[in-house]
């Protein structure tokens, strides 16, 4: 949100520097992003002055140009070579001086220097109208007519207008501040300064309104009021009005729209003009109309409207969307004379349900959907009728006509001294807190010794609790102002979950970072067409966005493996091939009868093992390296005994379900090549998904055991097997046979080859045995071997090559 200060300085007496100001908004809570100087003529015309000619005469080596003094004042008189036409003795000019930077209306800027033009010395440069950026005009040098004194700064002649905008970070709570007079409410309460409301005095009706206001949807819209005006000239705006708009980001477009936004900036009223001559049969209705009605906005789109799309009628057909959007045929035009003007209050329910609906965020929407402030309705309007009476010409024909059938009561709450004083955690004077407060236009309706019964106006809607009242205190107070105890402690600890998520959750990321990850988050919005692509996922579960902003963004995503895809196919068109990236997301289903949302988490890994060196010839990453870090992950999660199954889909070509617990918590493999076309990935990618909760489950706690003092034996065997048989089977049977010596067991190589025979392969396994009271002999060792070999023989058919 942008605020311009010379704006708010309108509205409240205020000395304080740019820099005091920022602080302060920010410390309460208005938070200041940044400050830029905006001034109605780029560069402000620093450096221009006003001069007269003294002299003039032909250059003595150029036709075309002319040599001159001018007095720029307190005696400063400068040699100038000038090649406008027109330059004559005893002119008043503008001139820029040495050192000044000019931004001409078209091209780019440039700074005036000391030079020699054909021999001759110039210090400076007498100047055109384009030369400044006041216009298009470069016929000659500007003549002016005027008493000032030479020296006199060019930007006080042209009323040159600077400024100083605040970008303000606003958060939702304080819809109070969506304003400049907002703003300057805060800063009455932060310095101490004095506030005023523009003066309307001026405004004057004649006659009485021929229009009448009925209000049918009252919950929606509990206060409607307009005006109407006649007389209107609709032109451009003055100069004034335009720069103010321009300073906070709005274009201006003619006086009566210019008036209504410059009323919603000053005053955070939004409110809206209709074509007077559109309002048939002199009504305006607030109501909602029949579901399916089409209506054209102004941004010339046809719009299907709903049932509880609260619109402004006139006695036939609907003229704008409440609080949101004016329509094309009721706005305002070049032969408007008639106009009348709205300013209301909608529910912010309302109008946040309709803005999205119809995916339209205006500056009023924007407003209504946070709360604005029912009391300003009818002032705002006045203040209106003011300014387009002054700029437009404008008569207002009857008083302003107000339809506020059942009033919103001020919000009244309790607080007492003692959690004032607790909650700050400093003792405050109960003078401070009550001017506090005062300061804040929260009255004190009765007090005692023990507290206050204080009402809140109603354009703070985030203020409705003690807890908030105090806050409000501290933010005025200030934050800083509360010292730190000596001894700091808390009235209540409780005591952490036994199995905390978050914890959890940190451990695997600082767990998958140590090994070379990069997290990512992607959109939750994705392409239906990832879904109809793959028959692992179901289209029919897809969850559709009903104000789809587009169609690539158009269902929830079932599965992160698309969206992480997307990132790694930036990242590899930018030669950036070897990542390892993991993300925490959450995936959609819709279901026959409900929706489920999965907290899931993603690793992706593709490129080379490790980086090129001359050490060693780059290879391409493998499922074995993706193993690794699941291993890894599941020792720090103390998830053991895990099984797995082969799988291949279309979504992984070659994978394994991991199986805990009975239960599949996860799957990794290659991703499939018709899942890496869709995103245009043309080398390999392993890919790993876990069901977040299940992982996440307290596993067996880790033992920690005394390091044995006794050596291991290790004992290696070949074995000849089916190549049905998978390494898992082995292991299984091994631990199963020997359960106390065994203590690691590792496939180091296989082999398959025709002198094994068809259909055959040869496992290579170490086995590593260790007694944790003895040293082992021969004799326990080789009978523990035995007892594998017949176990693997009788089991699973090997034959032991020697």
């Amino acid at each position: 949100m942008k605020i311009s200060l010379g704006w708010v300085k309108d509205l409240i007496d205020i000395n304080a520097s740019v820099e005091e100001i920022s602080q302060r908004l920010t410390a309460s809570g208005l938070e200041v992003e940044g400050v830029e100087e905006v001034e109605s003529i780029k560069g402000g015309l620093k450096g221009v002055v006003l001069g007269e000619v003294l002299t003039c005469e032909k250059h003595p080596d150029a036709d075309k140009l002319s040599k001159t003094t001018v007095d720029l004042g307190d005696g400063n008189i400068v040699p100038i070579v000038c090649g406008a036409p027109n330059v004559a003795a005893g002119q008043r000019v503008v001139v820029a001086t040495v050192g000044a930077t000019l931004f001409p209306d078209d091209g780019e800027g440039f700074t005036i220097k000391k030079a020699k033009i054909r021999g001759e010395v110039s210090e400076g440069m007498i100047c055109a109208e384009d030369e400044l950026g006041l216009g298009k005009s470069h016929d000659g040098i500007m003549v002016l007519t005027t008493d000032l004194p030479n020296g006199t700064p060019a930007a006080k002649y042209f009323n040159i207008e600077s400024d100083f905008v605040y970008e303000i970070g606003l958060t939702p709570n304080r819809a109070d501040a969506a304003s400049h007079y907002g703003v300057a409410r805060e800063l009455k309460a932060l310095f101490g300064a004095t506030l005023q409301l523009p003066n309307v005095s001026a405004f004057a009706s004649n006659g009485t309104s021929p229009i009448s206001i009925k209000i049918e949807n009252a919950i929606d819209c509990p206060r409607y009021a307009g005006l109407l005006l006649e007389n209107i000239t609709v032109a451009p705006s003055p100069e004034w009005l335009q720069n103010r708009l321009r300073a906070v980001g709005v274009e201006p477009i003619n006086n009566v729209v210019d008036v209504t936004n410059y009323v919603l900036h000053g005053l955070g009223q939004p409110m809206h003009a209709f074509d007077a001559a559109k309002i048939t049969s002199n009504k305006v209705v607030v109501k909602t109309v029949a579901a399916g009605t089409v209506f054209k906005t102004l941004d010339d789109v046809e719009r299907k409207l709903t049932a509880t799309d609260l619109m402004i009628c006139n006695d036939n057909e609907p003229m704008c969307i409440a609080g949101v959007f004016g329509g094309a045929a009721s706005g305002i035009s070049a032969t408007t004379t008639r106009v009348f003007l709205e300013s209301a209050y909608f529910h912010p329910d309302s109008v946040r349900k309709t803005s999205l609906q119809h995916g339209l965020k205006t500056d009023a929407s924007f407003r209504f959907e946070r709360g604005t402030d029912v009391n300003m309705v009818p002032f705002a309007i006045q203040y209106a009728a003011v300014l387009l009476q002054e700029i437009a010409g404008a008569k207002a024909v009857g008083e302003v006509i107000d339809v506020y059938p059942t009033p919103i009561e001020d919000f009244k709450v309790e607080a007492s001294y003692s959690n004032i004083n607790r909650l700050i955690g400093k003792t405050l004077s109960k003078e401070e807190v009550k001017a506090i407060l005062v300061s804040l236009d929260i009255k004190i309706e009765a007090e005692n010794e023990a507290g206050l019964s204080l009402v809140v106006p109603s354009y703070r809607v985030d203020v409705q609790r003690e807890a908030d009242i105090i806050e409000e205190v501290l933010r005025i107070y200030g934050y800083d102002n509360v010292a730190l105890s000596d001894h700091m402690g808390a009235t209540f600890l409780a005591e952490a979950p036994e199995n905390n998520v978050d914890f959890k959750k940190e451990l695997i990321g600082n767990a998958l970072a140590g090994s070379g990850f990069n997290e990512i988050i992607t959109n939750s919005l994705t392409k239906a067409e990832y879904a109809a692509n793959t028959t692992t996922l179901d289209s029919a579960q897809n969850v559709e966005i009903l104000n789809r902003l587009s169609e690539e963004l158009g269902v929830m995503r079932q599965s992160l493996l698309h969206s992480g895809l997307e990132v790694l196919a930036r990242n590899i068109n930018r030669k950036e091939d070897t990542l390892r990236c993991f993300e925490f997301g959450k995936t959609y289903h819709k279901l026959e009868s409900k929706y489920k949302e999965v907290e899931t988490l993603s690793l992706f890994i593709t490129g080379k093992k490790a980086e090129e060196s001359w050490l060693a010839k780059p290879e391409k990453v493998s499922f074995d390296v993706m193993g690794s870090v699941i291993v890894k992950l599941f020792e720090k999660l103390s998830i053991t005994n895990t099984k797995t199954e082969a799988i291949s889909n279309d979504v992984v070509s070659e994978g394994i379900n991991i199986i805990w617990n009975n239960k599949v918590i996860g799957f990794a493999g290659l991703v499939s090549k018709k899942q890496l076309k869709i995103t245009g990935i043309k080398q390999p990618v392993m890919y790993a998904e876990f069901d977040l909760k299940s992982i996440l489950k307290k596993g067996k706690a880790q033992q920690f055991n005394e390091l044995s003092k006794f050596p291991k034996v290790r004992r290696d065997l070949s074995l000849v097997l089916d190549k049905k048989v998978s390494y898992q089977e082995i292991e299984q049977l091994a631990k199963k046979s020997e359960r106390n010596l065994l203590k690691e067991i590792n496939v180091f190589d296989i082999y398959e080859g025709e002198n094994l025979g068809e259909g055959k392969k040869s496992y290579s396994v170490s086995f590593m045995l260790q007694d944790n009271n003895q040293t082992l002999t021969d004799k326990v060792i080789d009978k523990t071997m035995e007892r594998l070999i017949k176990t693997f023989e009788q089991e699973l058919g090997a034959v032991i090559r020697k």
